[in-house]
């Protein structure tokens, strides 16, 4: 069965646009962090403050049900005090007393015949404002201020009257012959029922309560739910501080040592890791953290191969300055010669410098834009080979390629860097090899990777020097050639290219036990579809 070939692609100019229209933020996002908790919070408060409203509603059932009450015990005196024949005032005086009302019997002229107060029965008293504590001034305060905000129906100011017929229940009940009443307002905001019913010899009962237990019970209700809510605000903007405490905090000490890192002093910063946290602020430290790290390698690796640029470059220019400075005192043909050959091999010795420099600092960025295909080694590396045997190889050098096993050696890469590679370690087996000398190219499979191995029958690599050989400006090179035809670049950038596809290159004895150089690369395969067994 052969594996099933998958390529991934990506579009980063899409996936960054798509990825900023995801997290933008319009006006929320001028706002700080710890505000935005407390606001989002606080709305939730707001809606639990909404039971205000529902108070409301609650009191205007209670007040309707009063006033059905009142009608209903109005018409019942009425017909009361109208089955009574003679003195009407001990049941006047029982029903004031059991009802909690004050009575009025009015004739059917409209003068007052009848009145539950007149008769000693003080149960209707209007308190004044002025006169009550603190306590109940604040509840006033409190009542107003609550009706303001949820728009609460304002009753009339409650005032008694000198004539009776001024009164709309008794005009009502008259021209209609039907229980009227009316909802008032005492001056100390208590709901005031006033009931009028008319009787059979034309009289009229005239009713009137203050309701304070309605007032009472809306601010027992208000008080109960006032604690509530203090108590979930109070935890409420707790818990928001803490959540933005354990947010925030990090948040600016990421992006203070974020600050310092942009204004140069990354290597005095330490970015903290916060290793305790296990959430996503962790990992943003962390990444935080490791990327400061990296940058502070990267400006250390470009500091350093800034100083080795410039120490590679100083020594072809005073070699080429010698060399001019002679030719103008130098008045022997043979010795102008000498010094002209000097000055050209310092000028191409500066133009591979410089080549190779330019190649070496623009690669990483380079292999992060690369578009990488598949790309088949095998006839890579025959490729090369077969161009080498064909313009002739010096001093006699073989070169021999064996690919393993059945499946293609297939990486995702760019052709050319890769090319670039194989060139080198080519060229560098080539000149270590003897003459007549083998230089063995093998490639296999091994597990997930895609192993190229080039071996010569050359001194070999020392092994305190395996891993100097790939820094820059590091060479090695045989006695034979002449100084100057390497800039020490080749191997870096062979390392820098690998390492950009995924793999790794190193030096290594050969397995053989044989003198020589055996350089090892290893790429991740990628997957192919082999034809099915017939």
């Amino acid at each position: 069965m052969g594996r099933a070939i998958v390529f991934l692609t990506s579009d980063a100019g899409a996936d960054g646009v798509g990825e900023g229209r995801d997290l933008a933020l319009r006006w929320s996002g001028r706002v700080s962090l710890t505000v935005r908790i407390l606001a989002v919070n606080i709305i939730a408060l707001l809606l639990l403050a909404g039971g205000f409203f529902y108070l409301d509603s609650y009191r205007s059932r209670i007040v309707d049900n009063r006033v059905v009450q009142a009608t209903r015990e109005a018409r019942l005196i009425a017909e009361a005090l109208g089955a009574v024949e003679g003195d009407r005032e001990p049941l006047l005086r029982k029903l004031a007393a059991d009802t909690g009302a004050r009575i009025r019997l009015l004739s059917a002229e409209g003068r007052i015949v009848r009145d539950s107060r007149g008769i000693g029965v003080q149960n209707f008293v209007l308190r004044d404002p002025d006169r009550e504590g603190l306590d109940q001034r604040a509840a006033r305060f409190l009542d107003g201020a609550i009706d303001t905000i949820v728009g609460a129906a304002r009753p009339p100011l409650y005032r008694d009257r000198t004539d009776p017929a001024d009164w709309p229940e008794v005009r009502a009940a008259r021209q209609h012959g039907a229980v009227a009443a009316t909802v008032w307002r005492a001056p100390d905001r208590t709901p005031i029922i006033t009931a009028a019913a008319g009787m059979a010899d034309g009289s009229t009962v005239l009713t009137a309560i203050n309701a304070r237990t309605i007032t009472k019970t809306v601010r027992i209700e208000r008080f109960r739910l006032s604690v509530v809510l203090m108590g979930v605000t109070l935890i409420s903007v707790l818990l928001s501080l803490f959540l933005a405490r354990t947010i925030v905090r990090p948040l600016r000490r990421l992006a203070r040592a974020a600050v310092r890192v942009r204004l140069g002093r990354a290597r005095e910063v330490v970015v903290p890791r916060l290793p305790s946290r296990r959430d996503e602020l962790g990992m943003l430290a962390r990444a935080l953290s490791d990327m400061s790290l990296a940058l502070r390698a990267r400006i250390d690796a470009t500091e350093a191969f800034a100083a080795d640029v410039t120490h590679e470059l100083k020594n072809p220019l005073a070699s080429l300055r010698s060399a001019v400075d002679g030719l103008g005192r130098v008045q022997d043909p043979a010795l102008q010669a000498q010094l002209l050959g000097i000055v050209q091999d310092d000028v191409h010795r500066l133009d591979r410098l410089i080549t190779d420099i330019s190649e070496a600092s623009r690669l990483d960025a380079q292999l992060s834009r690369a578009e990488f295909e598949p790309v088949d080694l095998s006839a890579m590396l025959a490729g090369l080979i077969a161009q080498r045997e064909a313009r002739g190889v010096e001093r006699g050098v073989r070169f021999d390629f064996t690919a393993n096993g059945r499946t293609p050696l297939i990486v995702l890469g760019e052709g050319a860097r890769l090319e670039r590679v194989f060139e080198n370690l080519l060229d560098n087996a080539r000149s270590f090899s003897p003459d007549h000398g083998l230089v063995s190219v093998t490639g296999r499979v091994e597990d997930e990777d895609l192993v190229i191995a080039v071996e010569d029958e050359g001194p070999g690599v020392p092994e305190g020097s395996r891993e100097a050989i790939f820094r820059r400006f590091q060479s090695i090179r045989p006695e034979t050639e002449a100084f100057g035809r390497h800039s020490g670049l080749g191997l870096a950038i062979a390392r820098t290219i690998v390492e950009g596809h995924g793999g790794a290159v190193a030096a290594e004895s050969r397995l053989d036990g044989r003198s020589g150089a055996r350089f090892v690369v290893r790429l991740p395969a990628a997957a192919v579809a082999l034809p099915e067994d017939k």
